[in-house]
Formats: C-alpha cells, structure tokens, sequence
C-alpha cells in the first residue's frame, strides 16, 4: 500500500492548494494510495478538497514570513521566529526523521518545508520539493547584512533544500538554485464551475450590480472601509469576515457554502494581492483581477507578469486601496478585453503525478 509523506507549509493556504490536485491525481492514478499530511494547515481544509485517503499530523515545519495584515511583511519579526526555530535545529531534524522512519512512507513530498527535505534524506527516503518558491529565495533579499546568524539561517535552508532527490518547479516558479536537480512542470489550478445565479440570488445582489470578491489569500484585514464600500453604486463586494450590521452591499463568505474555487469562477472581479493559487485559477477562469502589491515578495513579479500575459488584470495602488478609491479602478477591470494569447495549460498536476509516479510502488494499478 503506497504512502506518502507530505510535508505542507501552513504560510496562508497556496501552498496546500498546489499539493492537493497533485495527490488527487496520484490517487486517481495508485487507488491503495494513503497519504501523511505533515502541517499546521487546518483539517477543514482538506476535508472538502482532499479525494484520497489521509492522515493529519500536526507539526510546525517551518516559519514563513511573518505580517501585520495581508499587505505588510514583517521582516525583523520573521528572523527572530526563524532564528528561534533553528536554535534547537539538530533537535527538529531528529524528531521529524524519526517521525518519517516511523511512518515507513515510500516517497516523502513537501510544499515547501526545507526541514521536510532535510529529514526525508536523513530517514533514507526519496525527497521530492513540489513548490513555485523556496524560503530561501523569499529571505535572501531582506536579510541584513549586518546580522551574520541570518547569513547563517539562509545557508542552513540551502544544505537543507540541497538534499532533496527532485525540485519539480511549478510555472511559474522562481529559479530556486539549492536544489540540485530541477524539472519544469506546468501551472497547478483546480478551477470549479461557476455558481454565479445560485450565488447572487441567495446574496439578493441586483441583477446590474458588479459582485467583487475581496480576498487576500486567506488573510484578513483588520478593519475595511465598509462605508465607503457601501456607497458606491451599482457595485456589491464579498469579503472574509463578519460585516457589521446595516450594510447591505458588503457580504460575508460565512453566508456561502460555495468553495473559494467556484466563487473565483462566479463573481465579476477579484480584489487580491498576487498571490499564487488566486491568480492562476483566475487566469483559468478569466475573471478579471485588481491586484495590490507589496513589492518586497520574490515571486510577485512572476505572478503578475503572467496574469498580464494571460489574464484580466489592472494594478490598484496601495495608497489607492487603503484610502478606498477603488470605483474607477473596479470599472476599468470590468471593461478588460480577453487577453490575445491563450494561458499555458494547466498540466502541474499531472506532470507532477508522472514524476512521482517511478518512486512509488504500485504505479501501474
């Protein structure tokens, strides 16, 4: 009975929506397939999206960055949680490969815990990275140069990375240069179908009115300017979040049912930052999207020249979204012509499923 050990990133949920279509590919593919999932990500997230068999096992495997909201990182506090996860790093390395041995998985996979890689090598497993970033190439730009221990942190992450058998590098992905071998696989996106009458009928949104989901990959404001929101005409938003009373152009996800999937396919615009999982499904589903920048995350520059390339995209500022001046700019996305050139097809999954294929026993049934 093939087992896999995947190792998951619980920084937001991108991470875990790369893994999930490549392990239900696999379990399309090996039906004996049962899978470890080693994460902090939270169980309800995998219950509805997750077809194979699997088992939770909690565990911290990294840091992530560290933010004040979705938009600003927060660099000094991120080296110090980093700084303190490698203080006892010979003690993490040792639980987790004892962990793996125990568990005798045939393929340990992670998105994209560097000590998942560490420990898969020392347990003697195969260690496959499934990943569009790395930490490291996340970090490497905001470290000081003044502070020799966050050198230090950078280095560990590499020797950490360098021991994983394969990099499947997901498009688009950054370069990634820690690992030793990499193979190029296509864009992951699980896109649902649309639920777009369903939705706005439950909502009572008017039939003119533009419907803009509000998302920023999982992470909540603080406060939105519902006000503001509740004044602009003709244009009705849904966000993550309880809404104050009396509002009645401002929305709550809990009033849904719908998986974030089908609602990316079913509202009219996307408010975002370029993030991952949202932008791709996105281009899949051609809904057009307002992105924010932060300008100091290494793949957002990827991110947003391919929904330039092949989405429906227009950049709000971040002074522009924090003071709410977001009509015209609403109305510009919505006025977005089809993009010349056709997307990439979606293949990730499949490809990674290929490539994973040859480590697991089983394969062929």
């Amino acid at each position: 009975m093939p087992l896999i050990w995947s190792a998951i990133s619980a920084h937001g949920y991108g991470h875990a929506a790369q893994v999930v279509p490549v392990l239900n590919e696999l379990g399309q593919r090996i039906p004996s397939l049962k899978i470890v999932l080693r994460t902090n990500v939270p169980r309800h997230f995998f219950e509805s999206r997750l077809t194979v068999p699997w088992d939770l096992r909690p565990a911290q495997m990294d840091i992530g960055c560290l933010q004040h909201g979705p938009l600003t990182m927060d660099w000094d506090a991120t080296w110090q949680a980093h700084r303190t996860f490698h203080a006892n790093w010979d003690a993490r390395l040792k639980e987790e490969t004892l962990a793996i041995r125990e568990a005798r998985p045939d393929l340990v996979i992670g998105n994209t815990p560097y000590l998942a890689m560490a420990a898969g090598a020392e347990a003697s497993v195969p260690t496959v990275a499934i990943a569009s970033l790395s930490w490291d190439e996340i970090l490497r730009d905001h470290a000081d140069p003044a502070q020799p221990w966050q050198q230090a942190i950078l280095e560990n992450m590499r020797r950490a990375y360098g021991q994983a058998t394969l990099l499947l590098r997901i498009a688009p992905g950054l370069p990634m240069p820690a690992f030793p071998r990499a193979d190029n696989i296509g864009p992951i996106a699980a896109p649902l179908p649309a639920a777009r009458d369903r939705i706005r009928t439950h909502l009572r949104i008017a039939p003119d009115d533009a419907l803009v989901l509000v998302a920023f990959g999982g992470i909540r404001f603080d406060a939105l300017p519902f006000d503001r929101m509740e004044s602009m005409p003709g244009i009705q938003f849904l966000i993550d979040g309880p809404v104050p009373p009396h509002h009645r152009r401002v929305h709550s996800l809990a009033a849904l049912s719908e998986r974030f999937s089908t609602l990316l396919s079913s509202v009219d615009v996307i408010m975002t930052k370029p993030g991952y999982g949202t932008t791709i499904e996105a281009v899949a589903v051609q809904t057009p999207v307002i992105y924010v920048r932060r300008f100091n995350f290494a793949d957002e520059e990827p991110l947003v020249a391919y929904l330039q390339r092949y989405g429906r995209g227009i950049e709000l500022s971040r002074e522009n979204f924090l003071n709410a001046h977001w009509e015209s700019t609403i109305h510009q996305a919505l006025a977005l012509p089809k993009p010349a050139a056709p997307p990439p097809a979606f293949t990730g999954a499949a490809d990674a499923a290929a490539h994973l294929l040859p480590f697991l026993p089983l394969s062929g049934v």
